[in-house]
């Protein structure tokens, strides 16, 4: 029996989980929007267990590149609406993962 491989595009992609203990609750739609404009960039989401309210932040990329280019429009994003003049919780955990399968 013949193993699928995958395509080029799909072994390429990755993804970002960060882990949220708890996830935030205040306005970060402004982080959405910052990596949307980004090339490379094929989705993130927020999600939240309402029991818990533990979250996570998924985001799909082409590539390294890509990730990396929203980051830095998150950062440059961030700078420009003050977000930086006073803490706000981070992640516990940030994982970077290939994908290997996707629909």
């Amino acid at each position: 029996m013949l193993e699928a491989q995958p395509n080029e595009k799909e072994a390429a992609m990755i993804a970002r989980v960060a882990v949220w203990e708890p996830m935030p609750t205040d306005d970060r739609d402004w982080v959405l929007d910052a990596a949307a404009a980004v090339p490379g960039v094929h989705g993130a989401y927020h999600l939240v267990d309402p029991a818990t309210g533990n979250g996570l932040s998924i985001a799909f990329f082409e590539d390294e590149a890509a990730a990396h280019a929203a980051h830095k429009a998150i950062e440059k994003r961030a700078e420009e609406i003050g977000w930086n003049d006073s803490p706000h919780p981070a992640p516990a955990s940030q994982t970077i993962y290939q994908v290997v399968r996707h629909v």
